[in-house]
């Protein structure tokens, strides 16, 4: 009688020790294949990062390289509307004296 339950027993530890053992190695599975998932994805960011890295130093040299042709402009965009200025008034004063001249002219016909 002793020795049949001892061995049902041992049976059924046997049984319990199989079954945790694959859960276990299913708990193994999953986790090697969520860490693949998680190594992947982190490739995949380093990957952009480094794109991202490579992009913004190209901009910022092209930024470099634009800064003096931008001043350039402003400064030709000043001296153009100063150069405007003295023109209009220059032909303001030139317009009045043509009218005045030929205020004199009609004048001096009459």
């Amino acid at each position: 009688m002793i020795d049949a339950s001892v061995h049902q027993q041992l049976g059924t530890l046997i049984a319990e020790v199989k079954n945790l053992r694959e859960d276990f190695r299913r708990s193994e599975d999953k986790s090697d294949a969520s860490r693949a998932s998680m190594h992947r994805r982190m490739d995949e960011l380093v990957k952009r990062v480094g794109t991202l890295e490579g992009s913004t130093a190209a901009m910022q040299e092209d930024i470099t390289e634009m800064r003096p042709i931008t001043d350039d402009v402003q400064k030709w965009k000043v001296m153009g509307m100063g150069a405007l200025a003295v023109i209009g008034i220059g032909a303001a004063a030139l317009g009045v004296t043509f009218a005045d001249a030929i205020k004199r002219a009609l004048v001096l016909l009459r």
